[in-house]
């Protein structure tokens, strides 16, 4: 199938260095959506190879390894990769910890446990400030199967038919392909799209839902599913399901 020109991306590296391999996995799926090729590292030591050999535009680095500690490998690589920006993670927020991130060659960090959202809006951010790319910013378009959502813009289309959201719709249906395959409480959906608690009885978010469906998967295989009790998934259909 050709691309189509408007989702065209320029080529940003993302070096993601956990020894969590589910954290990795879940990390390397939402980059990957972004358009950016994304490798992975479970250890410092290979987070160091990794990085001098593919010179990555942006690097996720866990601060605690098996082996090495993530400044110890940003302090070893920095002299090769001045202009690389490392988005460092750590389960300490303390000041000092914060600042021997900061010291060691970091450019920001997030506390575990984090939004893989927050982590995105991040690393848009550095690449905003990358030397690398400073003349070629990539375009923030989020794509699963056939929806295609352009941040920039707010253009939303699904196999190529514009869709128009209002607003709110907007933003719940970025929040939900920023964490697409992965199950979405009604508390996860109230606290990251309206910001403020409607209380736990409010409907608000089962209403909104109804709204996207109606416009995403009226007339075509559903992208947005219910897990009765549990919250809410948006999934690129199956190819099986589409030949149904």
């Amino acid at each position: 199938m050709d691309p189509s020109p408007v989702i065209m991306k320029p080529s940003v590296r993302v070096l993601i260095v956990d020894d969590e391999p589910n954290l990795r996995h879940l990390l390397s799926a939402v980059l990957g959506r972004q358009g950016w090729e994304v490798d992975v590292a479970g250890t410092g030591e290979a987070a160091i190879e990794a990085a001098r050999r593919i010179r990555p535009h942006l690097i996720v680095l866990d601060v605690v390894l098996p082996d090495i500690d993530g400044v110890q490998v940003l302090r070893t690589i920095r002299g090769d990769l001045p202009d690389t920006m490392v988005l460092f993670l750590t389960a300490n927020s303390t000041v000092a910890n914060r600042i021997g991130g900061i010291a060691a060659g970091g450019d920001d960090y997030v506390t575990k446990p984090f939004s893989v959202e927050e982590v995105v809006v991040r690393l848009r951010g550095l690449l905003r400030r990358s030397p690398m790319l400073a003349h070629s910013a990539p375009t923030p378009i989020l794509e699963i199967g056939d929806l295609t959502l352009n941040e920039d813009s707010h253009e939303v289309s699904r196999a190529g038919v514009d869709i128009r959201l209002t607003a709110t719709e907007f933003s719940l249906l970025r929040f939900l392909m920023l964490n697409a395959d992965r199950v979405l409480s009604k508390e996860q959906i109230l606290d990251r799209v309206w910001e403020y608690d409607f209380g736990r009885e409010s409907n608000i978010v089962e209403i909104y839902i109804s709204y996207l469906r109606k416009k995403i998967d009226h007339g075509r295989t559903p992208m947005i599913h219910t897990l009765r009790r549990v919250g809410y998934i948006l999934r690129e259909a199956a190819p099986e399901e589409v030949e149904r």
